[in-house]
């Protein structure tokens, strides 16, 4: 679990940093990006052992429908982790839909996963996501969406979320439990 954990952290502090210390970061210039994106590649590595690793202790077992919720979200946390709502029509005015897109899939695997690890690792990066969202609206409050695009597009990202949902749900059923049953 400690892995885990220290995986998560250095997600929040890879993320974060820039914002909590802006001239930290800016001292480091363009370099800087590589370390952080090393960071946060060190973070993922640690949560997937972290949470690989972890024993395994199940609080509950969650009903048998909250799998199809669960895949509803993700599908819709994928919508909205795609270019619509920049280049659509739908979700023009969203300040950030890859944050709400996080955040419900984070929600999601909550709803399925009812185990320790689970909730130290979906619980931690909702928390993370939720803290991003303030700390991007307190540094930078003036915001302005940008032109609106059309409902053609916001169609072509729908259909293509739901191939790379069906993508994504092949490979995590390779890697660890199919989302989709069976």
């Amino acid at each position: 679990m400690a892995l885990l954990i220290l995986g998560i952290l250095l997600w929040w502090g890879g993320h974060l940093f820039k914002r909590l210390a802006p001239e930290q970061r800016a001292a480091m210039g363009n370099g800087g990006r590589g370390v952080v994106a090393l960071v946060l590649v060190a973070g993922v590595v640690l949560m997937v052992l972290g949470y690989r690793s972890a024993d395994v202790y199940d609080l509950a077992a969650p009903p048998p429908f909250l799998r199809h919720i669960n895949n509803l979200l993700v599908l819709i946390a994928i919508y909205l982790m795609s270019p619509a709502p920049k280049k659509g029509a739908l979700l023009n005015g969203m300040r950030h839909p890859m944050l709400a897109g996080f955040k419900l899939w984070a929600v999601a695997h909550l709803l399925v996963n009812w185990d320790a690890a689970s909730f130290v690792l979906f619980g931690g990066l909702l928390a993370w996501a939720v803290a991003e969202v303030i700390v991007i609206n307190r540094s930078e409050p003036e915001w302005q969406p940008g032109p609106k695009g059309t409902l053609a597009k916001d169609g072509m990202f729908l259909a293509a979320s739901i191939v790379l949902m069906g993508v994504i749900g092949y490979v995590h059923g390779m890697v660890g439990p199919s989302p989709f049953g069976g």
